[in-house]
């Protein structure tokens, strides 16, 4: 059971100082999470070179083969967050996927690489879900869409810090060597999550004591969550949207190698340039919603359904314009909408549920968002490429058109949270009466 009353001692030990200790803490391993999954994306050419695979295939490893073991996976390891200790449950799966990203580059054929990708998916699966439980108890509602996506930054810091490392290690000596030398480092870093992360109480940030013996049934979080309408429409909404996102995250390299005569380096570097943007974006849908929320709750879903549509033409035109520099230009502005929708999505799913759900209502969020999104977006690219490239005289361009294609499915993430915005005030108010 819970009761309303705060934990003093359990607040004079989590001072503001280590709060935001913890959470650039946190911050820093999802910056390695995102190096280690996104350095794939600058990498597609040199390996699909060297392996000699389609770019059905090259889909399937940067997106099935992946996805699959990461949502799935994520359930029971954030069942283990909620039930024990989160810190603990991080550092493991830190150590695991950073070590598996380092034998992709032992890989000397696709198999090898594809079951080495899937390590590096089973021990991402455990990075996010206890991270959010952890902040959610160390900052209050009022901060905690901002605190989430000031977590969320490592999703460009590490996608900038991926694609410049491996796009000027690999041109320097090989792409295999890039993977080794990304991912050795974070097997000191666990060391030190373990060594300096403290576990919050449960309840801190909201002004409870915790006493909780057991967390609920997985089936029966997975039930009252699926009975929240907005948790529905909010989850499949991101996942529309991931599935553009991803699609075009893992193959940008590529179209602009193919259309424009990009090298991994130059590109690394381009791409670098524009995660500044990324990272704008992620803190301002954050904390703008914070900010428009306190007036009204919608905005939550209204916020990121506003920053989606606007990505569509700007993202049009960068994949199709025959100017490199302005193709680029153009893709500042999806950088700084496509990232809006992190923050608020992420902090409406914790609002929604009580304390020893939170670990697992993050993993079934990003269950389904990766599931589409990372599972299919790079996949249903790659499909459409070699399907353009095959039955149309596009030859190189297929996959600027294949990317231009997804882009309509930003329209219907952005219906969807526009939906979600009716019900969205109801399920929380729910969600505080249920505790």
């Amino acid at each position: 059971m819970s009761s309303k009353l705060p934990d003093q001692s359990a607040g004079a030990a989590f001072s503001p100082a280590y709060r935001w200790y913890a959470l650039s803490m946190l911050v820093i391993v999802y910056v390695f999470n995102f190096i280690d999954r996104s350095i794939l994306g600058i990498l597609v050419e040199p390996i699909k070179t060297d392996l000699g695979v389609s770019d059905t295939l090259m889909g399937f490893l940067g997106g099935i083969v992946f996805a699959l073991f990461y949502t799935v996976l994520g359930i029971p390891i954030a069942r283990f967050a909620d039930s024990g200790s989160r810190r603990n449950v991080l550092a493991v799966c830190l150590a695991l996927w950073s070590a598996a990203t380092a034998m992709c580059g032992l890989a000397q054929n696709f198999i090898q690489l594809a079951l080495a990708r899937v390590g590096v998916a089973v021990g991402e699966a455990g990075g996010s879900p206890p991270s959010h439980s952890m902040i959610s108890d160390m900052f209050p509602p009022n901060q905690r869409a901002t605190a989430l996506a000031i977590y969320a930054l490592g999703i460009p810091i590490g996608t900038m810090l991926g694609n410049l490392g491996g796009g000027w290690i690999n041109e320097a000596f090989d792409w295999r060597t890039a993977f080794m030398v990304v991912g050795l480092p974070g097997v000191a870093l666990a060391v030190i999550v373990r060594l300096t992360l403290r576990e919050p109480p449960r309840g801190l940030s909201d002004g409870i004591v915790d006493a909780t013996a057991a967390s609920p049934p997985v089936k029966a979080v997975f039930k009252y969550l699926w009975s929240l309408r907005s948790f529905r429409l909010v989850a499949l909404g991101a996942a529309t949207h991931a599935f553009v996102g991803y699609g075009a995250g893992y193959w940008i390299a590529a179209m602009f190698a193919r259309s424009h005569g990009y090298t991994t380096g130059e590109m690394g570097t381009a791409l670098f340039y524009l995660g500044f943007a990324g990272i704008a974006g992620t803190f301002l849908g954050g904390y703008l919603s914070d900010r428009l929320g306190r007036n009204d709750q919608r905005w939550y879903t209204w916020l990121p359904a506003l920053a989606i549509l606007g990505t569509i033409p700007f993202g049009a035109l960068s994949y199709l314009h025959g100017d490199p520099e302005i193709a680029l230009l153009a893709m500042i502005v999806p950088n700084i909408l496509g990232g809006f929708f992190l923050g608020p999505s992420f902090a409406v799913t914790q609002g929604l549920v009580g304390l020893r759900m939170r670990a697992l209502a993050a993993s079934i969020f990003l269950f389904v968002l990766n599931l589409i999104g990372l599972g299919l977006g790079p996949q249903i690219a790659g499909v459409i490429s070699d399907v353009l490239n095959n039955t149309t005289t596009l030859g190189s361009d297929s996959l600027r058109w294949s990317l231009t294609i997804c882009l309509v499915f930003n329209l219907l993430s952005a219906t969807l949270y526009f939906l979600a915005s009716r019900t969205l005030r109801a399920d929380l108010t729910r969600s505080r009466e249920s505790g």
